[in-house]
């Protein structure tokens, strides 16, 4: 098996294969190395180490030496000299009135050859400024022509994360990202929120892309109804990080369940289930508290009813005495009890008399000669007395109608 060094060179998106050719570089070594471009300088990312001999794409280019201080120092004086080529770039690209951005140059370590990078829309007819740059800089120009990507590569920056770009961090080559990365994830469609500082959409939505895909195609959609101990919740959110499910219940309290722990997951049947330990573990002192009121009711509910007594029989509160019996009465009494009665009747007949509700004419009685019980049971009085009594009657007669119909019979 052939034996290989990884080594990255300034530009290139991801580390290169080369022959250490009986040299033996660490990593973190600079070496110089031949490319198709020439010689170039570059830094070993793996220690030399043998593969298979499928796995080569190509012939491997040699690596000539591990740089030493002589040519550290030179390396030093060609970025010197990139530096002031980068202002004459950008004059000439004006003064030719060119639709291009100069992004860099780039010295060879050969010294021979300098390649300008720039960005544009469309394609340039540069012949004029080639042959101004190699009358300038008495070298070989190459002309490369680089997307926004690459620029921003190239350039470098902090993202919206407030890391270092993900395309100068991790290199590699550019993949696909599409919109539909960034719904599967739930993100705002927001240009301004998901495109990075090349105007692209973010290399970073392609790396999550999967793990979101996968955990959603195991848990239940938002909106699903999951049966739990307290009564029926409902998904609403979804933690893919930390694989977890959040429900809210009828009541309006949420508690954020693993999906591991849930009694099903989508494909295996609905609804959700969730276990009381569960709740107890992720809703804390919030769940355990309505468990235990839970319990409460429970017990309250399964308690046999206290018996009710039975309803005692009501007693007069002469039931309990001895009665004797009843003392004979006298002619006399009785004579004297129904005066008494008959003068009390008399008086209230007097009292109501008036006016009858019920008959609604409100006449009087017709006066008749006789006298009532009453008078009949007492002691005969003057002709005098029963004028004066008839006239007071009289009086007391008339008036509004009431509810006895007329006055008390004679």
């Amino acid at each position: 098996m052939p034996t290989v060094v990884g080594v990255k060179l300034r530009y290139a998106p991801k580390q290169l294969w080369f022959d250490p050719t009986g040299s033996a570089p660490e990593e973190g070594d600079s070496v110089i190395v031949e490319t198709e471009r020439g010689i170039e300088i570059g830094y070993v990312t793996a220690a030399p180490h043998d593969v298979e001999t499928s796995a080569l794409p190509a012939p491997l280019k040699p690596v000539m030496r591990v740089a030493g201080s002589e040519d550290l120092a030179y390396q030093d004086e060609l970025e010197g000299k990139e530096r002031e080529a980068m202002p004459v770039f950008r004059e000439m690209v004006a003064s030719y009135k060119l639709d291009m951005k100069p992004i860099d140059v780039e010295y060879l370590f050969g010294g021979d050859k300098v390649v300008f990078y720039f960005v544009a829309e469309e394609r340039i007819d540069f012949r004029d400024l080639v042959k101004d740059l190699a009358s300038r800089f008495r070298a070989r120009i190459d002309m490369r022509q680089v997307g926004v990507r690459d620029e921003a590569r190239m350039v470098g920056g902090l993202g919206h994360c407030g890391e270092q770009l993900c395309c100068v961090r991790f290199g590699g080559e550019f993949q696909p990202v599409s919109i539909r990365m960034a719904k599967e994830q739930d993100l705002p469609l927001n240009p301004l929120k998901i495109s990075g500082l090349c105007g692209r959409l973010m290399c970073c939505l392609r790396y999550e892309y999967e793990a979101y895909k996968d955990f959603k195609s195991r848990a239940p959609k938002k909106g699903t109804i999951v049966e739990t101990p307290l009564g029926l919740a409902k998904v609403s959110e979804l933690h893919t990080p930390r694989e977890t499910i959040g429900m809210k219940f009828e009541d309006g309290k949420r508690v954020n369940v693993p999906l591991a722990d849930m009694g099903c997951s989508k494909g295996t049947g609905c609804p959700c289930t969730v276990s009381r330990e569960v709740l107890e573990e992720a809703g804390g002192t919030a769940a355990a508290l309505a468990f235990a009121a839970m319990d409460r009711e429970a017990e309250a509910a399964a308690a046999p009813p206290a018996p009710t007594p039975a309803p005692r029989p009501r007693q007069n509160a002469d039931s309990g005495r001895k009665r004797g019996p009843a003392p004979e009465k006298s002619p006399a009494a009785d004579g004297k009890a129904s005066e008494a009665s008959s003068s009390e009747g008399g008086r209230k007949r007097r009292r109501r008399g008036g006016t009858g509700r019920s008959g609604g004419e409100g006449a009087p009685a017709p006066a008749t000669t006789e006298a009532p019980k009453a008078e009949q049971s007492a002691p005969a009085a003057g002709d005098d007395g029963a004028a004066k009594a008839g006239r007071k009657r009289r009086r007391r007669r008339p008036g509004s109608g009431g509810s006895g119909g007329g006055a008390p019979q004679a």
